[in-house]
């Protein structure tokens, strides 16, 4: 489900490369956010047609209309609510390893290119201050609103800027240093190391993701469970239609 579920992996330099691989390992993807509470699930679409889509203990609402379920129907959904609950924890698990490969991606970004940052005590501890509160974050995310659109913007935007700022500027400070010694290529070779540092930083952290791939994998099964719980749904919702929150590529409801 890339947005209800896939999303909650993003933040910072960590979100596009993992939610896209678990797209595009698991083929499921979603229209809908979802916002989980204790006593129910609540799927809405801002898209139109807009919808909402609530799962209580086995009861189904569209819309804010109760749906006549059948006693197999009212299985199937009990049985999406559960999968769906024991699928989270799974997936913050996969996250807080996704912080922790960025930040050290972060790290190995900053020996590689500015030895004397990277050693600067301010340097680690900004990344430990950024890496505990994006994973305070995930832990206390109860919704995939949080992982998208301006709010996740405004996540990536506080997540490196103070840390990428003490990089470069170590790399501006050597491109003077040389500069002044009538060095000019070495200056300008890195200034431009300078102004490619969030690509490269960002180039780096894509790869080392790609160590999770096999753990993104296994995700894959709940995720066409919830799919095939879905689709064997046979009720009708208030005005017609079936029951799609979820697409798999290459099937149709």
């Amino acid at each position: 489900m890339l947005k209800p579920l896939a999303a909650v992996l993003l933040g910072a330099l960590v979100a596009p490369a993992l939610g896209a691989d678990l797209n595009a390992a698991c083929r499921v993807r979603s229209d809908y956010d979802v916002t989980v509470s204790a006593g129910a699930l609540l799927f809405e679409r801002a898209a139109a047609p807009a919808r909402s889509v609530e799962m209580s203990r086995g009861n189904l609402k569209a819309n804010g209309k109760p749906v006549a379920l059948g006693r197999k129907d009212r299985d199937r959904i009990t049985a999406f609510e559960a999968t769906l609950r024991g699928l989270i924890p799974h997936v913050k698990a996969l996250a807080h390893r996704a912080v922790e490969i960025g930040v050290a991606a972060v790290r190995e970004e900053a020996a590689s290119v500015s030895p004397k940052s990277a050693a600067d005590p301010q340097l680690n501890q900004r990344l430990e201050t950024r890496a505990r509160d994006l994973k305070l974050r995930i832990a206390n995310s109860t919704t995939s609103k949080d992982w998208q659109g301006a709010t996740l913007n405004r996540y990536a935007a506080e997540a490196l800027p103070d840390v990428l700022s003490l990089v470069g500027g170590d790399l501006a400070r050597q491109a003077v240093e040389v500069a002044l010694r009538g060095d000019f290529a070495a200056a300008g070779a890195l200034t431009n190391r300078a102004a490619g540092l969030h690509a490269s930083l960002e180039a780096r952290v894509r790869s080392r993701l790609e160590a999770l791939r096999p753990e993104a994998d296994k995700l894959c099964p709940a995720l066409h469970r919830l799919a095939a719980l879905e689709s064997a749904v046979n009720a009708a919702l208030p005005g017609g239609g079936r029951l799609d929150l979820l697409e798999v590529a290459g099937t149709s409801h």
